[in-house]
């Protein structure tokens, strides 16, 4: 493997902050699924199973569902972040498949932030 010099460095960076930006390209939000070892132990994969399946079904391909890593808050798992662009990140707590539903038809579709699930802005 070759060398890696410093603007090489820099580009992958650029190129990777680019990729990540909500106002960089077509992604104009981003769902995290924490899943961490407690966020999968109290359900995340079937949260991140529902939200990607609502995704499909809505035909957006502005929306990009990543995997996360701990929040820090077991207590409240499984947590998602939505990050909407102009909009502060919302955590959601206790997700299941349900509340998943909801949050992605009510808060990602419609704008509508279900406050009754939010744990805080971010």
């Amino acid at each position: 493997m070759a060398k890696l010099s410093v603007d090489d460095l820099k580009e992958i960076k650029e190129r990777a902050a680019r990729e990540a930006s909500l106002r960089g390209g077509e992604t104009t939000v981003k769902i995290t699924v924490h899943m961490s070892t407690c966020g999968i132990a109290a359900g995340a994969r079937d949260v991140m199973a529902t939200l990607l399946e609502e995704k499909a079904e809505s035909g957006r391909t502005d929306i990009k569902i990543i995997a996360g890593s701990c929040l820090g808050m077991c207590s409240s798992e499984p947590n998602i972040t939505v990050e909407a662009a102009d909009e502060e990140p919302i955590v959601y707590q206790h997700m299941d498949v349900n509340r998943a539903r909801q949050v992605f038809k009510r808060h990602i579709l419609k704008g509508e932030v279900q406050t009754d699930f939010a744990l805080g802005k971010m």
